[in-house]
């Protein structure tokens, strides 16, 4: 039995999918039974858990061979990181009293860093955490994901600007679409591959700078776009604005520090890169669409 959580989330139903496909028995777990009706009309045995229910979560978990895991972000939490150390506390614990024999982590570019990392340092922790487990680990890295343009492309295209935390925005990055590393993860999965440790980075199938984003968006929406680099004193007011409570909107611009500073990236000579197939252009397409 594979277990997933986050099931309803782009890179869990990507996974499902895959793993449906090839006829796998597949456990979905939910926090709310509603909206989980294409998972159960796939064949998804659905299961209900609350993060933070750990009875519930290791219940979810019975009987399962193969468990895949995302950590929940708190965007909107007084005190972001406290919250989501304790929900991977309780999801390490659920695993702990279930013992599958593989666990897949979905994790972040740059997790192999121990400090001054802002959100990836929680990945960190969550894989330091999995490594106490008796189990085959796989921490699938994934890129940051082009689906976050979302926030911005619709009023890039109303104004004509598109303000960007990576410094400079001629800069590459890795970036990938999040259900290509559903995708994946769920050919990992199926591989049964039963090493102690795979550690595999996930990005798209090339990389992008911010003026890549603006002039596809551009050329989508028939209209010019530029760039401009937000001043950081103004990043935190603006991603608060944009409903991040202020604890993690620290998060993320301590990451995208690390990021400018050209510490977010593959880890130097470990493990290897698989490729998502989804290019930038048809990600903001569907944006475009509807802005």
């Amino acid at each position: 039995m594979f277990v997933v959580l986050g099931a309803t989330g782009k890179i869990g139903r990507a996974t499902i999918a895959k793993l449906r496909g090839q006829g796998a028995p597949v456990r979905a777990v939910v926090r709310r039974p509603d909206g989980a009706d294409d998972l159960s009309a796939m064949g998804c045995d659905i299961a209900v858990a609350d993060i933070q229910n750990g009875a519930a979560l290791s219940e979810s978990m019975r009987g399962a061979t193969a468990v895949q895991i995302i950590c929940p972000m708190s965007v909107r939490a007084d005190h972001a990181a406290a919250e989501m150390k304790n929900s991977i506390g309780t999801i390490v614990d659920a695993l702990d009293r279930n013992r599958p024999s593989s666990i897949l982590a979905i994790s972040d570019y740059g997790a192999h860093l121990a400090s001054d990392t802002g959100i990836t340092l929680t990945f960190h922790h969550l894989e330091s955490e999995l490594k106490k487990l008796p189990a085959a680990l796989t921490f699938l890295r994934s890129a940051e994901h082009m689906e976050n343009w979302s926030r911005q492309i619709g009023r890039a295209v109303e104004t004509g600007m598109l303000p960007s935390l990576h410094h400079p925005t001629t800069k590459l990055f890795p970036t990938v679409s999040a259900p290509d590393v559903g995708v994946i993860a769920g050919e990992l999965l199926l591989s049964d591959t039963q090493a102690p440790l795979r550690i595999i980075h996930v990005e798209g199938p090339n990389r992008y700078s911010v003026e890549d984003v603006a002039r596809t968006a551009g050329a989508l929406a028939s209209r010019k776009i530029a760039t401009s680099e937000m001043p950081r004193p103004d990043w935190i007011p603006a991603l608060v604005r944009g409903g991040l409570s202020a604890s993690y909107a620290e998060l993320v611009a301590a990451l995208y520090d690390a990021h400018n500073a050209g510490r977010i990236d593959l880890e130097p000579g470990v493990g290897e890169v698989r490729r998502g197939r989804t290019g930038l252009r048809e990600v903001l397409a569907s944006m475009t669409k509807t802005s």
